[in-house]
């Protein structure tokens, strides 16, 4: 990136360079001598959340600085210039006199673009003449991140593409900068989802990722006086060189409407449009799929409306149909709301079922009995699980199959990933919703559930009289309560009430409650008489396999939520742990600690054999490879310095701790206890003398992550950060021994910046709550210290690594239970948990009673339940701390446990994670693409 300094006698938004008449040419003039291509002034094409606002204001549009550009290529002989500068004047259609970054960029993207579908068309046409069985991922979130240094990279480009475009006066770098991040995602789902497709590609795995194009993303986010601002996320304003519109490939989706004999005549239709994004796998010849969904209206327009004036119903189905893609999670307060995600869910699911189902009869496959050995979908989590009702309709509606032959193929066609365990996290969708908006399969539903409790009657019967328990006669048959469900909301609760006397009794027999136990349509406990549909339920009774994503998840998982279904089917049962790519998160975001570690090891082959990275344990103690390694960290470190100032206007040494936690705002990530010890610091540090604080390890706190718009208490989490930090970083008692920075808008390409500086990274939710997290190894594959709980995958990394090399606090997930039941008798509160406390109520870091409630939340028991055990856990976290700064201030000893940490993360790439998954669930082979 630039960071020459813009000369005084620049004028205007943007200068550009021009070329003077006697060298500048039209695009189809006269070629003229080779030009050295160097800005006459530029500005950083990245800019602050604050500078992109006055420039909206002021020009109404968002821009990048221009140059002047000679349209002959420098070098005659250099094909890939020459095409560079083709899509610049034939594709982008920039003007010569004053090309913009942006542009640049467009123009080298058009370009690698060509040659990544020429591989994508070559394997598509290669596995269609091979038949095989594809994979099919469907995940509601996929956080790409940028495309065009990671397309290049994994092409094998690099090198020729670098010389190009320097020989035009850019780096790849600049332009890289210039992409915005495809906004289909928000965090650790959409990112394993984006790693998954890499590792798919790379092992040669005939398989595509199935989607939303979300055209605003969840949205972008901003900070007004240190309160969260959400704004759109308009990321495709300037379009997407990496997408490829498919107009002769699109599906209608139903809604509501009416069931007349099993036939669903739907009361409103959608269009999915279809867009591919080729996925290039690293070091081969294939190149797999993203394909994603827009929704549209059947009927763009109606001119009658428009022309008797109803101007709004004239657009009204316009309007509702982009709804559906325009918003990841919208808020689901309202029951528009509510509906609306429902809507999204179907809407890709039933797009992308219909696809493949197409697919498979146009390679000539006629007996459905078949599909299995040619398809299995993937469910990642609980959003994609109405697939099992969906490919049960479309078998039993569309291909005419009965309900055995089309439930046998559906059980083995499906498999569901969870991806959490907290039973409250489970989606439910209530009856009445999925009855109106999805009446055909809410009556599919139901006889699903009726048919599973029928099929475990004799099994819970036997079992009530062994405990010697007296069922009553003729009880156990499950209520059916798919008809109420079709029916309108006022009737449904009705039903509901006139019914209730009934279902109460049914309740007290014993076989029909062991028998709700196994129901996937259950009751509201929280509203009596409100039926509910569990999706995780509905999954794991209509997949051929469930798994876990981190091996304590999944124990916890067959020990909790779905103990009852591990007992009766445990060979159903499966973990897989995460993994993250090595390519994006080490080889890309790192490359000067990747081209260390590969003169180390005598070879790159690591990148997509991340188990030889176990070759650098030997060289942890090795003096001379730990000044080399120190080196890397902080010239990484001053990078971050310099991207925190760009971003905040905050200058952080880069002589401190890199302090980093950047997740998903959420209580039980707990990144308020992260800032009640920075709070504690802070009071620590200003009664110190001057002695005292030369014996300080200085800090850098970064934070970063959004808020669900609707999360009440996450943005008082983020409004606590700001808030601290207005404070600390301007107090000069404190002065470099600590600063708290909070960085908006976090995303894929921040997090390539962020993870390489940091020096600790802090994954602290609660024990048992943090199904697995993939950023924890993300930090670990760059020699990122840990501080954490033993949840998620902090387990194994500790087992990879080394636990005496973490930085472990906290309760056992198995005493959890026990201490919630227990926390409102807890008086053991640490003294500087007191002062915390004491401190924000007080009104040091501002508004006192703002912050009352989030001090109440986690303090005083007669008003909340401190549910994620914040003051359990704050004296052990606080020694952990302690410990990092004793440490820290022996730098061999931390950078000896830095190496240790890459050493150990070869487990956690995504390739192994894949690999498992093709192997114990999907059945699928590598079909590798010759290179003929």
């Amino acid at each position: 990136m630039y960071t020459q300094r813009i000369p005084t006698q620049c004028s205007g938004l943007f200068s550009s360079r021009v070329l003077p008449p006697s060298v500048s040419r039209s695009l189809v003039g006269r070629s003229i001598a080779p030009q050295t291509l160097r800005p006459a002034c530029r500005r950083s094409t990245l800019k602050t959340y604050a500078v992109l606002e006055k420039l909206e204001k002021k020009s109404g549009k968002r821009d990048l600085p221009t140059k002047g550009l000679d349209y002959k290529p420098k070098d005659s002989d250099n094909a890939v210039q020459t095409d560079i500068l083709k899509k610049l004047a034939y594709v982008v259609g920039a003007d010569a006199h004053a090309v913009s970054d942006r542009q640049a960029y467009q123009g080298v993207a058009f370009s690698v673009r060509e040659r990544l579908i020429e591989r994508f068309n070559k394997t598509q046409e290669h596995w269609r003449q091979k038949d095989p069985k594809f994979i099919y991922y469907l995940s509601a979130e996929f956080l790409m991140g940028r495309s065009l240094l990671n397309t290049v990279m994994n092409l094998g480009l690099e090198e020729e593409y670098g010389q190009a475009v320097k020989q035009l006066g850019y780096s790849l770098e600049e332009l890289v900068d210039a992409e915005q991040n495809a906004a289909l995602g928000n965090g650790g789902l959409g990112r394993l989802a984006a790693c998954f497709l890499d590792s798919i590609a790379t092992l040669d795995l005939p398989g595509w990722g199935y989607g939303i194009r979300y055209k605003y993303g969840m949205f972008r986010q901003g900070l007004d006086k240190g309160f969260q601002k959400e704004m759109p996320d308009i990321w495709l304003q300037n379009g997407n060189p990496w997408e490829i519109a498919r107009p002769n490939i699109s599906y209608r989706v139903g809604f509501y409407g009416t069931v007349d004999n099993f036939k669903w005549t739907p009361e409103e239709e959608v269009i999915a449009a279809c867009y591919d994004n080729p996925i290039p796998g690293y070091g081969t010849n294939t190149v797999g799929n993203l394909r994603l969904w827009e929704s549209k209206p059947v009927n763009e327009f109606k001119l009658d409306e428009f022309n008797e004036g109803h101007y709004v119903e004239a657009v009204d189905e316009k309007r509702k149909a982009e709804d559906i893609s325009s918003v990841l999670y919208p808020n689901d307060a309202t029951e528009y709301g509510k509906e609306l995600r429902l809507k999204q869910q179907f809407f890709f699911v039933s797009a992308s079922i219909q696809d493949v189902m197409a697919r498979y009869k146009e390679t000539g496959h006629k007996n459905w009995k078949d599909f299995p050995s040619k398809a299995c979908f993937q469910m990642n989590d609980t959003h994609p699980t109405i697939a099992v009702a969906e490919l049960m309709r479309l078998l039993i509606d569309q291909e005419g199959l009965d309900w055995e032959e089309a439930w046998s193929i559906t059980t083995q066609t499906l498999a569901f990933t969870n991806h959490t365990v907290m039973p409250e996290a489970l989606e439910k969708w209530p009856v009445k919703v999925m009855g109106k908006l999805l009446p055909r399969h809410m009556e599919i539903i139901d006889k699903i559930d009726s048919i599973w409790k029928d099929s475990l009657k004799e099994k819970v019967l036997a079992q009530v009289e062994k405990e010697g328990k007296k069922p009553k006669a003729g009880a156990a048959k499950p209520k059916a309560v798919a008809a109420e469900a079709t029916k309108t909301a006022e009737k449904a609760e009705t039903a509901d009430k006139a019914t209730e006397a009934e279902e109460e009794e049914e309740e007290e027999d014993p076989v029909t409650k062991a028998l709700n136990k196994y129901g996937i349509i259950c009751e509201n406990p929280w509203a009596k008489g409100v039926k509910l549909v569990n999706m995780a339920y509905l999954a794991v009774v209509g997949s051929k396999a469930v798994n876990g994503v981190a091996y304590i998840h999944s124990e916890i998982i067959k020990e909790t939520i779905f103990k009852d279904f591990y007992d009766l089917t445990p060979e159903k049962f499966q973990n897989k742990t995460n993994g993250v790519t090595p390519r994006r998160w080490l080889a890309y975001c790192n490359p000067e600690l990747a081209s260390l570690i590969t003169e180390t090891l005598g070879s790159d082959k690591w990148i997509t054999e991340a188990y030889l990275l176990e070759g650098l344990r030997k060289h942890a103690d090795d003096k001379k490879f730990q000044a080399k390694w120190k080196d890397v960290k902080l010239a990484k470190k001053e990078k971050l310095a310099g991207k925190i100032k760009e971003i905040t206007g905050i200058e952080v040494p880069t002589k401190a701790l890199y302090d980093i936690q950047i997740k998903r705002i959420h209580e039980y990530k707990r990144q308020h206890l992260n800032m009640f010890s920075v709070i504690s610091r802070c009071l620590d540090i200003k009664k110190m003398s001057k002695e005292q604080k030369k014996e300080v390890v200085p800090r850098v706190v970064v934070f970063g992550g959004k808020a669900a718009s609707a999360y009440y208490m996450a943005k008082k989490m983020i409004k606590l950060i700001t808030a601290v930090g207005a404070v600390v970083n301007n107090d000069p008692d404190v002065g470099d021994l600590l600063k708290v920075v909070f960085l908006p808008d976090y995303n894929v390409s921040l997090a390539e910046f962020i993870i390489p500086g940091a020096e600790l990274s802090q994954h602290i939710s609660t024990a048992g709550t943090e199904a697995s997290g993939t950023s924890n190894m993300k930090f670990q594959m760059n020699g990122c210290l840990i501080i954490g709980t033993m949840d998620g995958a902090n387990v194994e990394i500790a087992e990879e690594t080394g636990k005496e090399n973490l930085f472990v606090f906290g309760v056992d997930a198995e005493d959890v239970p026990r201490l919630r039941e227990e926390r409102k008798d807890f008086k053991d509160y640490d003294p500087r948990w007191v002062t915390v406390m004491k401190a924000i109520t007080d009104g040091t870091f501002g508004d006192a009673e703002y912050f009352q409630d989030l001090v109440d939340n986690v303090n005083d028991m007669t008003k909340s339940n401190d549910w994620f055990l914040v003051a359990n856990d704050f004296a052990s976290y606080m020694e952990a701390q302690k410990e990092v700064d004793q440490v820290y201030a022996n730098q061999d000893e931390w950078t000896r446990r830095s190496i240790l940490y890459t050493a150990g993360s070869g487990k956690f790439s995504s390739d192994r994670t894949i690999y498992e998954y093709a192997k114990d669930i999907w059945d699928v082979k590598p079909v590798p693409v010759p290179s003929s």
